[in-house]
């Protein structure tokens, strides 16, 4: 794109983009805590905020828990055959292996985990997150520096396949951050058009051909936009990703936009309560006017003399007209209904310490179940590409071989706490398919081959692969056909490890 087209279109992006900010504006208000001098509601009940809190920081540990492989690399079906791996496919799987650890292992050096836990703040309050992924200077710890790009600076376009694929960041620079990002730019002289000593720069990136296409613009300056750089990438840098959408739009829906309604109702009953407490605390008084008693003068203390007229009252309490039973129960009401709907009482900590291991497993599966569409839209759309484009910056460095992930060469697997629940309800599954073999007799189990069971037991159940011996032949080894022979015996101990 030519630079006046870029500025167009991020224009008419950014007025397409308007009708959101109002409701961006109230979720964030209402949850978290805004800039100190920016104004917002007063804020009287936590709820909300507490159960944000928890559930990005559930996404954080069921996706991408840090310190931990939640991912790995295995050979596609060029490779691998009906039989299992053969040798050169075993020499290509443990090539994979170390490649993922190499990619762990820049991950865990980087500030991996702080920027997704604030992408998925984004995420979980207005529906819609972007992560910046860059190649880090050399030198550094890790070559990957990640970024979670506030939403407000950011413009997105859905493109054909659906996804957030143009992606357009203003932001404002001081002259030496441009200059530090972008050496060799064409800057204006100092003082031109900088009010508060700082540049509007328009980031850009949209899909060109089988790559991305990037352009940094200088827009407001001197009366005229300059072009601080061009370039294009194999990977998108910016990774945009949603919660959910409606048909027809491009920004995504969160939770927090569910809940907003009794999110406003629960902090206006809990501002009604205070005050109902502060008068239950303080009272209400009445006074007759009979010329004695001056209420300017009067000093509610111990000990203190109040006159009044005789015949007169004097001062006398006013009853609350508050019922603070009936404005506990629509606040229990409310705050329930926002943590069912920002997922605390699915994700959080189990409320019995006493759960059977049965139980947290099923507690697991009906999470899994309730967030099967939001987690495979966070499959196809942030953890395929995150990977993608790391190991795109990998590759440039010569850390790790040209792996292309289309599953003919190469497969992408997810080892997260989420994945590995389906994998153990996949093996339990394979492990009584055997128990059922063995009790249609010899002839059954002879149709069985064991180490293949074996093989794929460490396939679902995300194994390394230098724990299996290379194939040396394609020739099945059946399970033992002998009466009293039990191939689900013979994986005992596996069985063993899933029901843990």
């Amino acid at each position: 794109m030519k630079l006046e087209e870029i500025l167009q279109r991020h224009a008419r992006a950014l007025e397409a983009r308007r009708p959101w900010e109002g409701v961006w504006r109230e979720c964030y208000e209402h949850v978290l805590a805004t800039v100190p001098g920016t104004g917002g509601p007063a804020l009287f009940d936590g709820t909300a905020a507490d159960a944000v809190e928890q559930l990005a920081a559930s996404l954080l540990a069921e996706l991408t828990p840090p310190w931990s492989r939640w991912f790995g690399l295995a050979p596609g079906r060029a490779l691998t055959g009906q039989d299992g791996l053969a040798a050169e496919a075993q020499a290509a799987a443990e090539a994979l292996e170390q490649a993922a650890d190499t990619l762990q292992g820049h991950l865990d050096r980087s500030s991996f985990a702080l920027e997704m836990h604030q992408a998925f703040l984004d995420l979980v309050v207005a529906g819609t997150g972007v992560l910046l992924v860059e190649e880090a200077a050399p030198g550094e710890a890790s070559a990957l520096r990640f970024q979670a790009v506030p939403l407000r600076e950011c413009v997105l376009e859905e493109g054909p396949s659906g996804r957030l694929e143009t992606v357009y960041r203003a932001a404002r620079l001081d002259r030496a951050a441009v200059a530090a990002r972008w050496p060799g730019a064409d800057l204006p002289p100092a003082g031109a058009g900088e009010p508060d000593g700082r540049l509007r720069v328009v980031e850009a990136v949209w899909p060109d051909g089988t790559g991305y296409g990037f352009a940094a613009v200088l827009d407001g300056v001197d009366g005229q936009a300059r072009m601080l750089a061009r370039g294009r990438f194999a990977r998108s840098p910016f990774i945009a990703f949603r919660w959910m959408k409606a048909p027809g739009e491009s920004y995504g829906r969160g939770p927090v936009m569910r809940a907003l309604p009794d999110i406003r109702t629960a902090n206006k009953v809990v501002e009604l309560v205070l005050k109902n407490a502060s008068i239950a605390a303080t009272g209400i008084w009445q006074a007759d006017d009979d010329g004695v008693l001056n209420p300017a003068t009067v000093r509610l203390v111990p000990g203190a003399i109040i006159p009044k007229a005789p015949g007169s009252s004097g001062l006398t309490p006013l009853a609350a007209p508050g019922n603070f039973d009936v404005s506990q129960l629509v606040l229990s009401d409310m705050r329930g209904r926002i943590r069912s709907a920002l997922l605390a009482d699915r994700l959080g900590p189990p409320q019995d310490a006493r759960m059977t291991a049965t139980e947290v497993l099923e507690r697991s599966a009906q999470a899994a179940r309730l967030l099967g569409a939001t987690y495979g839209r966070l499959q196809a759309e942030l953890l395929t590409p995150l990977i993608a484009r790391c190991l795109s910056i990998l590759r440039r460095r010569g850390e790790v071989p040209p792996i292309l992930l289309d599953g003919h060469e190469a497969s992408l697997s997810y080892q997260s706490p989420l994945a590995r629940l389906q994998g153990r309800s996949d093996a339990a599954n394979m492990l009584l398919f055997l128990q059922a073999v063995a009790a249609l007799g010899p002839e059954a189990t002879a149709q069985v081959d064991r180490p293949a069971a074996a093989r794929h037991l460490a396939k679902i159940l995300a194994a390394p692969a230098g724990i299996l011996n290379a194939a040396t032949a394609p020739s099945p080894s059946p399970l033992p056909s002998h009466p009293g022979s039990d191939p689900g015996a013979a994986l005992g101990p596996v069985r063993a490890a899933i029901e843990e």
